[in-house]
């Protein structure tokens, strides 16, 4: 078997949320690049352009950032999404197998509805408790590192500050709406896909529960997800980022996008958010698995009599 062996008793609430977060966390360090090319790509059309600069495709994006802005830039708003993570996945991943159970009273093989509807749920509760996080991560990866272009904001505590100071807590909270819509999305594209090809692998005995199962049902998790979600996420990075009054809410920001820009406008950004998604379930879901079985070996050592 190629990793850690599951464990024989069921992880507790504590393992699944610590492990999830400490997964994420480690999912984000290696692909947050990816991610901010895809901020890049998704706002470009809407910011005003710097004269030279202009983004093409993700690994031009990165490679004009780099050139322009310096390795650092690809790191933008590391910090809060780091908190963004350990705030989120240990909800809306953690939580994930908890409330599917509570939804079926207990009973083993939940109905796809059921999933769908445990996944919107911890998706939910998840943004609605890290939000500011996520706006602050946005705006961070939208300002550009520049010489002679101002820099909204020059560390994530003064981010936090200098939003509710001028926006007040709705500025912290802004773009809640769509980002529920997408993360409810998200999360149950990503959860209940990963669930239900890895459960489909194991019942035809395709592959045993090691790496490669978790390698094939995270990415297949991945390609569904960002199709399902992707025109969503455009309209949550634009409306975050967006200044106070450009936008009259998330709707607005969605019509002007299909009137000006045209319905191509929803995938922009779509091969990074591919190559982001599909990486990021990867590392996220194998770390995941891999931590929360080292945890449960922890455990039980130090359970064990002497």
């Amino acid at each position: 078997m190629v990793g850690l062996k599951p464990s024989d008793v069921p992880p507790p609430l504590g393992v699944k949320m610590a492990s999830a977060g400490a997964a994420a966390c480690i999912a984000d360090i290696i692909t947050f690049p990816l991610d901010t090319a895809k901020v890049r790509l998704q706002i470009q059309g809407e910011q005003k352009a710097v004269e030279g600069i202009r983004y093409r495709g993700v690994f031009g994006t990165i490679s004009t950032m780099i050139r322009t802005e310096g390795p650092k830039s690809l790191y933008n708003g590391l910090v809060a999404g780091l908190q963004r993570q350990l705030c989120f996945a240990s909800i809306r991943i953690g939580l994930y197998d908890n409330v599917k159970n509570f939804y079926t009273g207990g009973k083993d093989n939940a109905g796809v509805l059921v999933r769908i509807l445990a996944g919107c749920t911890t998706g939910a509760m998840a943004v609605s408790f890290a939000q500011p996080t996520d706006v602050v991560k946005v705006r961070f990866q939208a300002q550009m590192n520049l010489n002679g272009v101002a820099r909204r904001y020059n560390g994530t505590i003064q981010a936090y500050k200098h939003i509710f100071q001028n926006e007040g807590l709705r500025g912290l909270w802004k773009g809640t709406l769509p980002n529920i819509t997408r993360n409810a999305l998200v999360n149950c594209t990503e959860l209940v896909t990963y669930d239900l090809i890895k459960e489909a692998i194991l019942k035809h005995n395709l592959l045993s529960d090691n790496l490669p199962c978790h390698f094939v049902s995270a990415f297949g998790a991945g390609f569904v997800t960002t199709v399902i979600a992707s025109p969503v996420d455009v309209v949550k990075t634009r409306y975050m980022n967006s200044p106070p009054g450009q936008y009259k809410s998330a709707i607005n920001c969605a019509w002007t996008m299909l009137t000006k820009e045209g319905p191509t406008a929803f995938y922009k950004g779509f091969v990074p958010s591919f190559l982001r998604l599909g990486s990021w379930n990867v590392v996220m879901f194998v770390s995941f698995e891999q931590i929360k079985r080292a945890m449960m070996v922890t455990k039980k050592r130090i359970e064990a009599p002497n």
